[in-house]
């Protein structure tokens, strides 16, 4: 699915209920995110829904690096000729996606939460079990504006991942909030702001804690890795999701 300015100049690819944004200005295109290895194709055509090509892609910024957010962006390494923007902390999980540290064993899930199998489904489907990673990655620190077009202030969210990072576009009153609060949980269905499980996620505590830089931008707009788009404001999200607490 793509819906065109979910925030000012920012569009939203939704695929296998993973989130891929384009922020443009007149320099060109950020990607955020790279969704899983069959999602490749619909950011091509997305790009070609606000008029862009491919050659208009200046960078790929990662907001972590598991496998479903890491899943093409090798393929747009090598086609598109573009760097590949993580932090530093991403480093090793953007090479191997599938070596996260997690805190709950994720086989009880479908068994507790049955409704998230068809969202488990549609990543198979999309290519959740043959990622590869990527080597060729340009780090970052995290708080400083990355020179691409939006020009993001990089938010170093540590939580969900280590390097967990999301960005704020202030001029667009807007937060990708990556997976540091979405709106969806695919391992549990549940809907409305909230971090990822501890399926997926390496420190729940460190990741509420995280909420505070996100509610701290005043957006509008926060975008999740999964699940809509929210517009009620950054602060009252991460009140949601503090109240909701790990699962």
């Amino acid at each position: 699915m793509f819906a065109r300015d979910v925030a000012p100049g920012v569009h939203r690819i939704a695929h296998a209920d993973v989130n891929v944004y384009l922020v443009e200005d007149d320099d060109g295109v950020t990607v955020v995110d790279s969704g899983f290895p069959a999602t490749f194709a619909h950011v091509e055509r997305g790009l070609q829904n606000i008029g862009r090509r491919t050659d208009d892609v200046r960078a790929v910024v990662l907001t972590h690096a598991h496998f479903d957010h890491v899943g093409s962006a090798r393929r747009m390494r090598r086609r598109w000729q573009v760097p590949i923007r993580a932090h530093r902390d991403e480093r090793f999980l953007a090479a191997h996606p599938y070596r996260y540290k997690h805190e709950r064993n994720r086989l009880i899930y479908p068994v507790r939460y049955p409704a998230c199998i068809p969202v488990m489904a549609r990543m198979v489907v999309a290519g959740a079990l043959g990622v590869r990673g990527v080597d060729e990655v340009t780090l970052f620190d995290g708080g400083e504006c990355l020179d691409v077009p939006g020009d993001p202030l990089v938010l170093h969210t540590p939580g969900h991942t280590f390097g967990h990072c999301a960005l704020y576009l202030p001029d667009r009153d807007t937060v990708i909030a990556g997976d540091a609060i979405v709106t969806l949980d695919p391992y549990t269905a549940a809907r409305g702001p909230q971090i990822v499980s501890g399926a997926a996620t390496a420190d729940s505590a460190a990741a509420l804690a995280s909420l505070s830089a996100i509610a701290d931008t005043g957006a509008t707009h926060l975008l999740p890795g999964h699940g809509e788009p929210w517009h009620g404001g950054a602060a009252a999200a991460v009140e949601l999701a503090l109240r909701a607490g790990p699962s």
